[in-house]
């Protein structure tokens, strides 16, 4: 018989998972990068290993996301996380016999990211059918945006810390770890059936009346997102260990920081909710980030300590907010398909932008690197909003020619 779960249990338990899988995930790139970093002196290196870790996801998850809306969908997150656990063992199993690093770490992210292709529109999907709509949502997206992002980065402060002081193999042991924990907490929520309809929510963005958001904008605003972590992710450890010449510990630091930048960002979600919309909070957030982010390389570990977090708070709530309208726009029946596209497309573009920077960085400087992910931040959040104007006076134009044409007949009559 199928178990009946509260809504906020189930609510919590999703959130702890979230947490626990990005944390694992992450902690298991960014411990390879660091290893790299140090072995080869060049971000094109680090940036190597973010691609194999992308383009399995650019190239799948499209296809796996329809996947996702026809299977069982805790099922699959819970086989997601046990196989990355065996996974994620593999690797300091891998060290400890004596095998190469650069071969044991590229094959074990990459296989991780063959599990991820089909992870992200999973559990996406998963969530929009166990948590109620609207505002319960609205909510919801904000505390598990920010979950995964806190992983994502408290990863780094592990990482840094715990291979300055343990190694290694002792921390992608514990990381192993981590996806049991996010298998048991998915598997405690239970069997049930779905809260959500088949019919996705009205995204208000303009006022009533206005049509709602194009899908290709809101896939576009969301994926960009996922370019600027990624990117942002490998550049760091190689201007704070190679050009700044500090230690693993402080990069740990720095990144620790930009973790309470994202948890303050959920508390200031709640009160900007209040008064703006969703696109309004997910463009200024977006234009805020990328103008910081122009100055994180010019102004060593000082400037960093302070614009990290400052950066990780404004992107933090553009991040909400952009989830938020892809989701509530998004059919429970394709939310799987959906969020596949914008995962595929996000790592697509991720894996030019990676080579691009890399190239950016290693002819000129970090700063240099750090100001070319930012343009493409700019230029990818204006084309989402001009996408998004341009739909908006389409829709428009048949509603105004319409009014026109009644008013030529009662004058006609």
């Amino acid at each position: 018989m199928p178990v009946q779960i509260p809504h906020r249990t189930t609510m919590r338990l999703l959130i702890a998972a979230a947490f626990t899988t990005a944390l694992g995930n992450n902690v298991q790139l960014i411990t390879g990068a660091l290893l790299l970093a140090r072995e080869q002196q060049t971000m094109m290196a680090v940036g190597w290993l973010f691609i194999a870790v992308a383009l399995p996801q650019a190239v799948l998850s499209p296809y796996l996301g329809r996947l996702a809306d026809r299977l069982e969908r805790r099922a699959l997150w819970v086989a997601c996380d046990m196989v990355s656990a065996v996974v994620a063992l593999g690797l300091p199993l891998w060290l400890a016999a004596g095998g190469a690093a650069e071969v044991g770490i590229y094959a074990a992210n990459f296989a991780l990211a063959l599990v991820g292709a089909i992870f992200v529109p999973a559990s996406a999907a998963l969530i929009k059918e166990r948590v109620p709509g609207g505002d319960v949502l609205r909510r919801f997206n904000g505390r598990y945006e920010m979950a995964t992002q806190a992983g994502m980065l408290l990863s780094a402060t592990v990482g840094g810390i715990a291979v300055q002081v343990f190694g290694a193999v002792p921390l992608l042991v514990f990381n192993a770890a981590t996806f049991a924990v996010s298998a048991l907490c998915v598997t405690a929520i239970g069997r049930t059936g779905a809260v959500g309809g088949l019919a996705p929510e009205p995204v208000e963005v303009a006022g009533p009346g206005r049509p709602p958001l194009p899908m290709g904008s809101l896939i576009l605003l969301y994926a960009q997102g996922s370019v600027v972590v990624t990117v942002f992710n490998a550049l760091l450890p190689m201007y704070v260990l190679v050009e700044l010449n500090r230690g693993a510990g402080t990069f740990g630091a720095i990144d620790a920081l930009g973790s309470l930048g994202f948890l303050a960002a959920a508390a200031g979600y709640r009160l900007f909710a209040q008064r703006y919309s969703d696109l309004r909070i997910a463009g200024v957030g977006f234009f805020a980030c990328s103008l910081l982010m122009v100055a994180q390389g010019q102004l060593g570990v000082a400037g960093l300590a302070v614009l990290v977090p400052m950066g990780a708070f404004v992107f933090g709530q553009a991040r909400i907010s952009s989830r938020n309208l892809l989701m509530a726009r998004a059919d429970l029946a394709e939310v799987g398909r959906v969020f596949g596209l914008a995962n595929g497309g996000g790592l697509a573009a991720t894996v030019v932008v990676m080579l691009l920077v890399a190239t950016v960085t290693d002819h000129t400087s970090a700063g240099a690197g750090f100001a070319s992910l930012g343009a493409f931040a700019l230029l990818s959040t204006v084309c989402a909003l001009v996408l998004w104007r341009r739909a908006v006076r389409v829709a428009e134009a048949p509603a105004s020619s319409a009014v026109q044409t009644e008013d030529d007949r009662a004058a006609l009559r």
